[in-house]
């Protein structure tokens, strides 16, 4: 009885914490990552295989229930050069569908070179595992290889340097009134 109760706490503590989460829109894949308001550390969260709108929209709302996310921040796929690339539309039309239908403020987030980032930074974490298990012959555990896709990372990588541009933005403005009080 008493582990039932401390999951319900725990469950109504994670409610009650503002989480931001970050989505990474492909046609088959949506990657997924979140950040607590408060320590604003992004960290992969899942990848999520696309089905069809209404079930996407429906597992998406149910994540935003479970994890009390209070904004989403969705990466806008622009070209190297700035220009926009073809899935543009697609990705602000989703963006527009999660702002109607779930009830939280999206914000879209430019996420250029995210991919290549987050395969980099999963060749590096997979590097690691794989020096790991020659060291001691520990294997990877299945959950944590299944956790850590590109798509996942990506996302993380998009949230990551949207709340390091937010952090930036508030110390420019804290310097800015000091300067002019």
């Amino acid at each position: 009885m008493e582990s039932v109760r401390s999951v319900r706490q725990s469950t109504a503590h994670k409610a009650n914490r503002a989480a931001i989460l970050a989505v990474d829109y492909g046609r088959a894949r949506i990657g997924l990552a979140i950040a607590d308001a408060e320590t604003r550390m992004a960290q992969p969260l899942s990848t999520m295989e696309r089905i069809n709108r209404n079930e996407d929209m429906r597992r998406l709302r149910e994540l935003v229930r479970e994890h009390g996310v209070k904004q989403i921040v969705v990466g806008l796929p622009l070209r190297l050069d700035g220009t926009r690339s073809e899935m543009v539309e697609e990705v602000e039309r989703f963006a527009q569908r999660v702002r109607k239908q779930i009830g939280v403020p999206v914000k879209m987030v430019d996420e250029r070179l995210t991919s290549w980032e987050a395969e980099r930074l999963l060749e590096e974490v997979q590097g690691r595992f794989i020096h790991d298990e020659k060291l001691t012959g520990n294997k990877k555990p299945k959950n944590v290889q299944a956790k850590m896709t590109v798509d996942a990372m990506a996302a993380a990588v998009i949230l990551k340097e949207y709340l390091d541009r937010q952090e930036q933005a508030a110390e420019k403005a804290e310097r800015n009134m000091k300067a002019n009080p």
